[in-house]
């Protein structure tokens, strides 16, 4: 993957259009920053920056460290910083959705990110008691 494929799948999303941040590429969706090129020194070559929620960022940092990173300079910021030669085009094409989301504040595919959270943990219950009711 290079920053070409991040274009590409974020511009596939409504609303996206190419800028510039200090002088590197960017996406933005509504004037709001979605990805860019890193522009701190800090981060790798090879790499973009997407901005994600600080929750869903410590998830990704925990299951996949080798992709996945950031450096003091963007600590304090929702992004992560994504290794774009170890990630795949579907794990990028939903890490870029996830950051729409994050950035316009919409779920995408779903009325509202509130209402696909409960049934997650009902289906996750339901699932856990299945065996019990199979053996009555």
């Amino acid at each position: 993957m290079t920053f070409d494929s991040v274009r590409r799948i974020a511009r596939s999303l409504p609303e996206v259009a190419e800028s510039m941040i200090h002088g590197k590429p960017a996406l933005k969706v509504s004037g709001k920053l979605l990805a860019c090129v890193p522009v701190h020194s800090s981060a790798e070559a090879g790499c973009a920056a997407v901005r994600i929620d600080l929750v869903q960022r410590a998830a990704l940092l925990r299951e996949s460290p080798q992709t996945y990173y950031v450096t003091d300079h963007y600590v304090a910021y929702p992004m992560v910083l994504v290794r774009l030669a170890r990630i795949e085009e579907d794990k990028l094409r939903d890490l870029l959705r996830r950051s729409w989301e994050f950035v316009t504040g919409k779920a995408a595919g779903s009325r509202s990110k509130e209402r696909s959270k409960p049934s997650a943990v009902r289906t996750s219950t339901t699932t856990r008691h299945r065996p019990v009711s199979r053996k009555s």
